[in-house]
């Protein structure tokens, strides 16, 4: 959602959907496209291994980077700019009992803190869109992989402008700021020195988890029909229209999830 909707939303008074905190606790506010399977996909198509050195760009709460440490047994240090998400990155990795091949940090994809051909991999989930400046996240990026490191990454992408209200849903289900088509990514992970891609439509990962959505909005609306969930002031019906909407440019091809891996020279 951009900064001008955001702000035009508090000045009207008016609460979107799905800021609403009954809306987030009934749906939760740590959705990922594909889930867990698709970061495994992921790690399969660029050859993760054990002693595989790995690197998660934006890693969030930790979730992919336990994940691939428990699946692959590769050493993998999470990037994250947000200090909280450090907290809940290391508590997570204890409580699976995966400290000894995670470490995670603070830090800015533009500004890697990491030395010259550090690792032999990287991911991105749901993040390269964000980025500011993508060609210099590009740049970092390769900078700290091995010759011949693959890259993987994972994220939304849009063939053209989408109407301001379904940004809405968009920025929260999977962040959409700064999206752009699938070609444009390649060809900026081109110029950092990236080769031999590989690129996958995901487009069915995100419906499913818009239509996921629209299911528990479903069952919210029959439980506060039946005086069994309070809402609070959320507008159940625009969150459906919302939901419905999205779900229609995703099918239209508007909106994508695409799978990219590359291969640094």
């Amino acid at each position: 959602m951009s900064k001008e909707f955001s702000d035009r939303e508090r000045k009207s008074g008016r609460a979107t959907f799905y800021e609403s905190d009954a809306v987030r606790k009934l749906l939760g506010d740590a959705f990922h496209p594909g889930g867990l399977a698709l970061t495994r996909h992921l790690g399969e198509i660029i050859g993760l291994s054990q002693g595989n050195h790995v690197l998660d760009v934006a890693c969030g709460r930790g979730s992919s980077a336990v994940h691939l440490a428990e699946r692959f047994g590769c050493h993998v240090t999470g990037l994250e700019y947000n200090a909280r998400n450090i907290v809940s990155a290391h508590a997570l990795a204890e409580e699976r009992g995966v400290s000894i091949l995670t470490t995670f940090r603070q830090g800015d994809a533009e500004g890697l803190p990491f030395d010259d051909e550090t690792f032999d991999a990287a991911i991105s989930e749901c993040s390269f869109c964000a980025f500011p400046d993508k060609a210099r996240a590009a740049a970092e990026i390769a900078r700290v992989l091995r010759p011949g490191g693959r890259l993987g990454l994972t994220d939304m992408t849009t063939s053209g402008p989408l109407p301001e209200d379904i940004q809405t849903l968009l920025s929260w289900v999977a962040c959409i700021a700064g999206a752009g088509a699938a070609e444009s990514y390649v060809e900026t992970l081109k110029g950092a020195g990236f080769i031999d891609f590989t690129v996958e439509d995901q487009r069915s990962a995100l419906l499913d988890l818009v239509t996921d959505i629209r299911r528990k909005l479903l069952g919210a609306e029959i439980a506060a029909g039946l005086g069994k969930l309070d809402l609070g002031d959320a507008d159940l019906e625009e969150g459906k229209r919302l939901a419905r909407q999205g779900a229609e440019l995703i099918e239209k091809g508007a909106v994508g999830y695409t799978l990219i891996v590359a291969r640094k020279r």
